[in-house]
């Protein structure tokens, strides 16, 4: 597959996995890898961009990884807030919209400022969305949903009977973009580590050995190739999805 194939995803997931051990194997601070996975995701939006992919959404920092010693948690809030404010202006420039989910009240004050003066300029922006689940975990998710909607039905908005699927993802994060249709996981590991629970539920899975910061273009390529060979069935038999194909 080339990279300008038609069966290419409208949206990924990413999670971001090994910038820790990718500095440790060079006997540098796991810091190290976090600042060259940056860059990583760099070039990852900019292809994305170039492929006209719709949606991006990277797995930044999980509500779990408050758990991580004080001093990488401390150096990880202070790199999200220098990249927000170094890349918002490359990212608006290029037409990308960004969105930040997840919980954002364990977050300092100057850093909730800067996410929400990051997507108040890129807003209006019609090119690649790039999401950044940041504090995010999708039981969080899922449970916030749920209270708005029995928020609505206390208040005697909405009767119980008429809660189902549709009504809750409203409320979860991300409503109005695709569901994401291929996730990749880098750095070997092969879970979903609470992340998007509810949007993965059709989502093609991608892993593989190789660690964010040395995941680049090819490699991003070859996950769309695997991509491009699914055959996506939401239910049916592989027969019925070649008869609509060729309807």
């Amino acid at each position: 597959m080339t990279e300008t194939s038609s069966r290419l995803p409208r949206h990924v997931a990413v999670i971001m996995d090994g910038n820790g051990r990718w500095a440790k194997k060079r006997l540098m601070p796991r810091f190290a890898g976090h600042v060259v996975g940056v860059e990583t995701v760099r070039q990852i939006v900019k292809q994305c961009a170039e492929l006209k992919i719709e949606v991006l959404t990277l797995f930044a920092f999980s509500s779990e990884n408050w758990r991580r010693p004080p001093t990488e948690v401390t150096a990880l809030m202070q790199l999200f807030s220098t990249a927000l404010q170094r890349e918002v202006n490359k990212l608006d420039k290029n037409k990308v919209r960004l969105r930040i989910i997840g919980d954002r009240s364990a977050f300092s004050e100057e850093l909730q400022q800067l996410i929400l003066k990051a997507e108040a300029q890129t807003a209006n922006n019609t090119g690649l969305t790039l999401v950044i689940a940041a504090n995010y975990g999708g039981h969080w998710d899922i449970v916030q949903a749920a209270k708005q909607l029995a928020r609505q039905v206390a208040a005697g908005q909405l009767n119980p009977e008429e809660v189902d699927e549709a009504k809750l993802a409203q409320y979860l994060s991300l409503p109005e973009l695709p569901e994401p249709d291929l996730f990749i996981r880098t750095g070997g590991e092969q879970r979903i580590s609470n992340f998007l629970l509810w949007q993965l539920a059709y989502t093609e899975f991608y892993f593989t050995d190789i660690l964010w910061p040395d995941f680049g273009r090819e490699a991003f390529a070859s996950a769309l190739e695997s991509f491009s060979k699914r055959q996506r069935r939401f239910g049916r038999t592989g027969d019925q999805v070649e008869q609509d194909k060729n309807a």
